[in-house]
């Protein structure tokens, strides 16, 4: 994949990412704040389970960001696109679909 093809793919990604963080972020902020309210609630734990999902993508959302940087990473030193663990190019569908990919797609799906 070229360099030029590659940055743009992982400037998309990153600015999708910190979109969807941002965004989950408020919602967390807006579930704990609603947790606080007086009000009824049919089931007290609704709005501790909004609190704990949105607490997970959270937590998913900064793991996507460091394998952007990863990627980042291995662009900058011309290892971008092979795959960490064989060193075997990783196809560009691939990297089209998931920018971050380190490995190939059977190296992926082994247990």
């Amino acid at each position: 994949m070229e360099e030029k093809r590659a940055r743009e793919l992982l400037e998309a990604e990153r600015a999708r990412v910190t979109a969807l963080l941002a965004d989950t972020t408020e919602a967390g902020r807006a579930d704990r704040s609603a947790e606080n309210e007086p009000g009824d609630w049919d089931d007290r734990a609704q709005p501790l389970t909004a609190e704990d999902t949105n607490d997970a993508v959270v937590a998913r959302l900064k793991a996507r960001l460091e394998a952007l940087d990863g990627a980042e990473e291995r662009l900058a030193a011309g290892t971008y696109g092979l795959s960490v663990l064989s060193g075997r190019p990783i196809p560009d569908d691939r990297l089209e679909a998931d920018p971050a990919a380190e490995l190939t797609i059977d190296e992926a799906n082994r247990p």
